[in-house]
């Protein structure tokens, strides 16, 4: 089944790839991942419940609590920097205009990745999750249709770098 032509919100040219957002949409963008560096900036981000997806359990037995404490003790602050350094980079190409090269797109898709998690985590998405049965009474419809904004953009940046053509 072909796909209808939609809006390339990322173009794959011979300098790059271009975002090809609206200025509402990247504005939207921008305050949501700078949204998610203050709850990165706080003291303790693992505490955060609407981090957890962001930084899941290492081990996943039930009996490994240990070993997930250690790791975390370990590797939470690279994992933070991590995210922090890519939301950065996320923001100033959003700002630039300019094309991304492949690590820069791969970069901007994690953080577009991270806002998605906790957009997810906010609304109790699960595997099972029906957009189509969200109705427009719904106390949280707003956030309903930022996750599927995000969802939108993750799907066409990953098209973009798979060099998917519609």
């Amino acid at each position: 089944m072909a796909r209808k032509k939609e809006r390339r919100m990322f173009v794959r040219t011979a300098a790059g790839y271009l975002i090809n957002l609206e200025p509402g949409e990247r504005e939207l963008v921008a305050r949501l991942m700078a949204e998610l560096r203050d709850m990165l900036l706080a003291d303790d981000p693992r505490s955060h419940p609407l981090l957890r997806r962001l930084f899941p359990p290492a081990y996943h037995l039930a009996d490994d609590t240990e070993a997930d404490a250690e790791y975390q003790r370990l590797m939470r602050e690279e994992l933070v920097a991590s995210r922090l350094a890519s939301i950065e980079e996320a923001g100033r190409l959003l700002e630039s205009g300019k094309a991304l090269d492949d690590d820069a797109m791969q970069g901007l898709l994690r953080s577009l990745n991270a806002v998605r998690l906790v957009l997810g985590t906010m609304l109790d998405v699960g595997e099972t999750h029906d957009s189509s049965e969200i109705g427009d009474d719904d106390p949280m419809i707003g956030e309903h249709h930022l996750y599927q904004f995000f969802s939108m953009l993750l799907d066409r940046a990953v098209d973009a770098l798979s060099g998917y053509e519609d």
